[in-house]
Order: structure tokens, then C-alpha cells, then sequence
């Protein structure tokens, strides 16, 4: 039974995740279904978290939108997940950064990684 599991899993992976770590500014483009139409809505904001492997890896992404901030967690090798696109990268030392949950304007932003 679970080598069964297994290669469903490994059937669902995507065979390029897209790359990005906690803390980067990302734009997700998420397939929407409206009805019997489907389109490509883009959500842009910080990665505060990336948790799970395999097929159950997740990311949440958190935005401000006329002030009040939306997080959406995304599955990371979803079909509805078109692709990710890093806007910049992020210069973090956690794993996590629900912090940012509590800070508003300027304090909840990301310092820019510079190389």
C-alpha cells in the first residue's frame, strides 16, 4: 500500500519547483475557475513561511491590500499554481517570519539582499 502512495506522489511532483526561500518578494500566478471559465489571477507579497515535503509542500504568501493584510497559502506542486516569479530577494535569518504578521507601513517590510 504505500509503495502505491508513493508513485502517485511522484507522479504529481512538478518537474521544476520553482525557487525561492523565506522572505522574498514573490508574484504567484494562480489559476482561478469562475463558472466554466478559467483564468490567471496574480497575487504579489513576502513568502513568510515554506513547511512540508514531497507533494505536501506548502508556501504562504503575505500582501497589505487597502490596509488590511491577506495571506493565502499556496501548494507548491498544485496544477492550479501556474508559476512563481521572484520579484527580489529577501536578507531574513528565520525560518518563519510571522512577525510580520503584527507590524504595519514601514516596520513590516523585508531587507533587500544585496550580492
Amino acid at each position: 500500500m504505500n509503495e502505491i502512495i508513493k508513485n502517485i506522489e511522484a507522479d504529481q511532483l512538478k518537474a521544476e519547483p520553482p525557487q525561492f526561500r523565506v522572505g522574498d518578494t514573490v508574484k504567484v500566478y494562480g489559476k482561478i475557475k469562475e463558472g466554466n471559465r478559467e483564468r490567471i489571477q496574480v497575487f504579489e507579497g513576502v513568502v513568510l513561511k515554506k513547511q512540508g515535503g514531497g507533494v505536501r509542500e506548502t508556501f504562504t504568501v503575505r500582501k497589505n491590500s487597502n490596509g488590511v493584510g491577506v495571506e493565502k497559502t499556496w501548494p507548491l506542486h498544485s496544477p492550479n499554481v501556474e508559476k512563481v516569479e521572484v520579484i527580489r530577494r529577501g536578507k531574513v535569518r528565520r525560518a518563519k517570519l510571522t512577525y510580520l504578521r503584527g507590524r504595519v507601513g514601514k516596520r513590516a517590510k523585508v531587507k533587500e539582499l544585496v550580492k
